[in-house]
């Protein structure tokens, strides 16, 4: 298994456009990723900070997420959100 966890800063009013996104996105990882075992998108104290976190059955998984149409699509616009560059962690699962 591989973990991701996504810490995503968001400009101040954009909130809702961004939940609206990560919504529809994450529809369509679930829907169209079997290897993609957890993707859901959390709030933190920060209402301009959010943490996706995700899950993947191996590293060829996640990274045929990123060269998927609805990630290109959707994720593409993902700039008309953000504060600042994503923090980006992968983790090897431990078995």
């Amino acid at each position: 298994m591989l973990g991701v966890i996504a810490t995503l800063t968001i400009q101040e009013g954009k909130q809702e456009g961004f939940e609206a996104l990560m919504r529809d996105l994450a529809a369509q990882v679930k829907a169209k990723e079997a290897d993609c075992t957890f993707y859901e998108l959390h709030k933190t104290d920060d209402a301009t900070v959010y943490i996706m976190l995700e899950q993947y059955t191996s590293q060829a998984a996640f990274d045929a997420h990123g060269k998927t149409p609805h990630f290109q699509e959707l994720g593409g616009r993902l700039g008309d959100f953000l504060a600042a560059a994503p923090d980006i962690q992968v983790l090897q699962g431990v078995n």
